[in-house]
């Protein structure tokens, strides 16, 4: 008996007694020493929050919640530093007020995307909305990436054409606050982003921390003009452009690797085992998983007994996917189906 239909799990959490337990298990490869420190920085998991929230409606409340705290945090820190700009001619400090103010700009289709994804699913887009927080994610690239622009091309026009430097003090300042302002809404948007699994989020959280350490930069180049080395300032603004493209690349696979389906090998292989372990089935010639925004969707095949009957089968498969709810509880909707031996064949891209 093939085929005996989608599934979906009617069963309560206290239906089934099993080893799973009630969050996400994930075994990930953790870098140690300074390496591991880095890595942990610039590229944190976005799915293994020990707090995480896995309710659909609640999880986007909170991504909306965190982009509305850090936009009004990034949004005064720009003000302070685009007035230290104005007083000082600084190009670097320029530079990094325009990067900060992108960066607050990312949070509008970000939190758009939020709430389109909580749209039921229509007759023309019948998976739902989810997507949106992806495309969410390229706009956010090109705005980060029109801002290096931006912030070369004053630069260059600063070694072109020198101008003299005041209130260094305060450029110095400014650079300090920055690094605080980003720093505390990349800690945020992060934490958040993890919580929901939203890599758009966690992104948006890393791109914050690196414009936090830009910030740092304009404070070594405010060091470097009070050290007699005028130029220091747009080598320094052309420094953080170049920093920015490098740092982009990683938001840009990211996001990439969502819009075409990729899904973290972990997360194949708990699904796999959630499954695999359920009485009754055989094996699992074929799954597949992919994100939907900060959502889980997929199929899988379940090798059952061919005597078995159509009703035995169909339970086996709700056992199934309440196991596979414990397991990975942001997933949104599993298609389970039962196939007989010998009809594995039927089944493409099996899980390895």
């Amino acid at each position: 008996m093939t085929n005996p239909g989608p599934v979906r799990d009617h069963h309560s959490a206290n239906d089934h007694h099993h080893g799973q337990g009630s969050g996400e298990q994930h075994e990930h490869h953790h870098h140690s020493g300074f390496k591991g420190w880095l890595v942990e920085l610039f590229v944190p998991h976005t799915h293994d929050a020990a707090d995480s929230i896995d309710d659909a409606v609640q999880a986007s409340a909170e991504g909306i919640k965190a982009l509305k705290i850090s936009l009004i945090l990034l949004l005064a820190t720009t003000v302070l530093q685009f007035f230290v700009v104005l007083i000082s001619g600084s190009v670097a400090l320029l530079a990094d007020t325009i990067h900060n103010f992108s960066d607050a700009l990312t949070a509008v289709p970000l939190w758009i995307a939020f709430i389109l994804g909580r749209r039921a699913a229509t007759r023309r887009y019948t998976f739902g909305f989810g997507r949106a927080e992806d495309l969410a994610g390229l706009f956010i690239v090109a705005v980060v990436a029109l801002s290096a622009v931006v912030a070369a091309w004053q630069s260059v026009d600063r070694l072109v054409n020198p101008q003299p430097l005041t209130n260094l003090w305060w450029v110095f300042a400014a650079g300090l606050i920055g690094f605080a302002g980003n720093e505390a809404v990349a800690i945020y948007r992060i934490r958040v982003g993890r919580r929901i699994g939203s890599a758009a989020l966690v992104a948006d959280g890393v791109h914050a921390r690196t414009d936090g350490f830009t910030s740092l930069a304009v404070v070594l180049g405010a060091i470097g003009v009070m050290l007699g080395f005028p130029l220091a300032d747009p080598i320094v603004g052309l420094l953080i452009s170049a920093a920015i493209l490098i740092l982009l690349w990683g938001t840009v696979r990211s996001i990439g690797r969502r819009l075409m389906d990729g899904i973290e090998p972990d997360l194949v292989e708990t699904a796999k085992k959630a499954l695999g372990e359920t009485p009754g089935v055989l094996g699992v010639p074929r799954l597949q998983l992919r994100w939907s925004g900060h959502r889980l969707q997929g199929t899988a095949a379940l090798t059952v007994n061919a005597g078995l009957d159509l009703l035995s089968a169909e339970e086996i498969t709700h056992d199934a996917e309440h196991r596979l709810k414990h397991a990975l509880p942001k997933i949104d909707d599993m298609l389970l189906t039962a196939v007989t031996p010998g009809k594995e064949h039927q089944s493409r891209f099996p899980a390895h």
